[in-house]
């Protein structure tokens, strides 16, 4: 049986996003009368997960047998580092408007612009004809995880206002190491929600410094004081 992660299917959807040769607002437009392969790409944080979760164990399960986590750590990264710093890649993963194939299209000269390897790209393809290109940020999260967890290290999920600067997350990398006595890995998104400040995340224990917990906790307190 051929396995899909290493034999993705053919789309021969000339589409592109991120600056590949098609202007995503140019799709948003086209009319809804035909099926084109859209669907609802909402779906419940449980089962995102688990989606998320099964393809992140199955890039895993092959990387190590190929050798090449150091290779998909590289491809995470650079997917991590595109998906925070590109509104139109967010949007190619995540919006209902854009067809299967269009999809499949930008994703494959995403992987192509940026050399992720084989096993990175096939599996996105896969994802991509699935519908479930959605989930890639979760999936990023547990390979982050899994990775960490093969070389002995604690994954911190950090949730700041705005992206940290490298010196910044080596500085907190060096700090919760100190505190929790293992190496640690930042695995860092941004929620401009939050204001300033920051939210730590590492195994059960959460560290919440944000203004926007501070407001909260104020605006909590004067309803308290009435």
């Amino acid at each position: 049986m051929r396995n899909p992660l290493l034999h993705p299917p053919r789309i021969n959807c000339p589409a592109t996003v991120w600056g590949f040769n098609v202007t995503p607002h140019s799709l948003l437009k086209k009319g809804r009368g035909k099926d084109i392969g859209r669907v609802d790409v909402s779906e419940s944080a449980s089962i995102s997960s688990g989606i998320a979760s099964r393809y992140a164990t199955a890039v895993f399960d092959l990387s190590k047998d190929a050798k090449g986590l150091k290779g998909l750590e590289t491809d995470i990264n650079a997917l991590s580092a595109a998906l925070t710093g590109s509104d139109d890649l967010r949007a190619l993963i995540s919006s209902p408007l854009y067809s299967r194939d269009e999809q499949g299209a930008a994703i494959a000269g995403v992987a192509k612009k940026m050399k992720l390897s084989k096993t990175m790209a096939n599996t996105l393809a896969l994802m991509a004809s699935k519908r479930r290109l959605f989930v890639v940020p979760q999936m990023i999260a547990s390979l982050n995880a899994k990775i960490s967890e093969e070389k002995g290290e604690v994954t911190a999920d950090v949730v700041s206002a705005k992206a940290l600067t490298k010196a910044q997350s080596d500085k907190l990398a060096k700090s919760l190491s100190a505190s929790i006595g293992s190496d640690v890995k930042i695995n860092a998104t941004v929620d401009e929600t939050l204001i300033g400040g920051l939210v730590v995340k590492v195994g059960s224990k959460m560290i919440d410094t944000s203004v926007k917990s501070k407001l909260n906790a104020l605006q909590n307190t004067m309803k308290e004081a009435r």
